[in-house]
């Protein structure tokens, strides 16, 4: 009995579809057609809602019909869901109403002529359902006097209730879509802050500056003083940002006085910028003296140690908190 009765109801809803092409009209009262480029191929959905004899219309689910033309090219195959077994061929007279289609083909601006049309076995079997029941009564005149069945004329009063029945069922789709697409957007933010706070302790570099200093000597020149003053006015612009300060010395002497003139030098210019442009010193990293390591230039003559007496200022701000957020939108599939 439940059975019967799920089946009774599936009838009715497909009936619905095929019975409301007003729905399928504009403000204006016009009925919409698909949006179809000339010459292109193209392949869309939806149910066959009228056929004759060399085409069909196709209504997709935003209620947009298309006159889709069947030729003798034309080839009707299951869109099975085994991938394991071959696909079954079907009639072109198995196009009946009610049926759930993909059509693939080449539009001529106005209508698509079909090269496949694909549809599920169930899908059929319960169109022809529907086409068996439907078409008696809708080609039925009545008795001698007019008079319908009771049945037939419970037919007629739900068809008069078609048309709020496929609103109500367009809007509802209408609303399942968008929702998809807030919970996309959703997905995507998360995953988008999730990358930023991974990348939150990545730091680049976004000015550097290096300032000489003379032979035996920690104190800053005017030139270093002016690119020290450049660069703690770009500190200032910047969010997130912290300064590195590293001191080095050139070969002459030996390694531990070098390390301790390369320390003196990074101390040197910690200290100009805290006292002259209120750098905070959680804002600095720990300075430190490398002596005559990592040489920027040759040790051999006088102008490359006088490039390696130096110390290397560098503004460094974090990714994740500097990288404009970027939502991808997980892709949407269909069958």
């Amino acid at each position: 009995m439940e059975s019967r009765k799920f089946n009774l109801l599936l009838v009715i809803v497909v009936a619905l579809a095929l019975a409301v092409p007003a729905l399928a009209q504009d403000s204006t009262g016009n009925t919409r057609s698909s949006r179809v480029v000339k010459g292109q191929k193209q392949k869309i959905s939806g149910v066959i809602i009228k056929r004759d004899a060399d085409s069909f219309i196709l209504r997709d689910q935003t209620g947009v019909d298309t006159t889709v033309m069947i030729t003798s090219a034309t080839k009707a195959v299951e869109r099975k869901s085994n991938p394991f077994r071959g696909a079954k061929n079907y009639g072109l007279t198995q196009l009946v109403r009610g049926l759930e289609v993909e059509v693939e083909g080449i539009s001529d601006g106005s209508r698509l002529t079909a090269d496949r049309i694909k549809f599920r076995d169930e899908d059929f079997r319960v169109a022809r359902s529907i086409e068996t029941r439907v078409t008696p009564v809708e080609g039925r005149v009545g008795d001698a006097e007019g008079r319908l069945t009771q049945a037939e004329q419970n037919a007629q009063r739900l068809s008069g209730q078609l048309e709020e029945l496929a609103a109500v069922a367009n809007t509802a789709k209408g609303g399942a879509r968008a929702a998809q697409e807030t919970a996309d957007a959703a997905i995507a933010g998360v995953n988008s802050t999730n990358q930023r706070i991974s990348s939150i302790d990545e730091y680049e570099p976004a000015k550097t500056t290096s300032v000489n200093f003379k032979v035996n000597s920690a104190v800053l020149s005017p030139e270093a003083k002016i690119a020290l003053d450049e660069i703690a006015g770009a500190a200032k612009t910047q969010k997130a940002f912290v300064i590195e300060v590293m001191g080095f010395a050139s070969a002459d002497g030996d390694a531990d006085k070098n390390r301790a003139l390369s320390q003196k030098r990074a101390d040197a210019v910690v200290r100009y910028l805290a006292e002259n442009h209120m750098i905070p010193l959680r804002r600095i990293v720990t300075p430190f003296g490398y002596g005559a390591a990592n040489p920027v230039a040759d040790n051999s003559s006088k102008e490359g140690r006088e490039q390696n007496r130096r110390v290397e200022v560098r503004i460094l701000v974090s990714k994740g908190l500097t990288t404009p957020t970027t939502v991808t939108r997980p892709s949407s599939t269909s069958e």
